[in-house]
């Protein structure tokens, strides 16, 4: 039961971000919007490790937050230079 909490709320978040995505104002919105769509990718993933006992997810979540990090840092650069 609480697991479809954790994924409804965590959908919830996705959804919204999406919608700033789309209608973000300025550039730099919609790369926080990007950005905390892949927090709650990450925050699935973690919790798909501990509903399934399997730390293989885990791996994943971690190269996945560290390709997310650097692709903030390149359209951050990237609208930097821009502007």
């Amino acid at each position: 039961m609480i697991n479809i909490i954790f994924f409804t709320l965590i959908g919830l978040g996705i959804l919204f971000s999406i919608y700033r995505m789309i209608k973000g104002p300025t550039h730099f919105d919609r790369v926080v919007s990007l950005d905390v769509i892949n927090v709650c990718i990450i925050g699935i993933l973690v919790i798909i490790a501990v509903m399934s006992k399997n730390e293989l997810y885990l791996d994943i979540a971690i190269v996945y937050s560290i390709l997310g990090f650097l692709e903030t840092i390149v359209f951050a650069k990237f609208l930097e230079v821009r502007s």
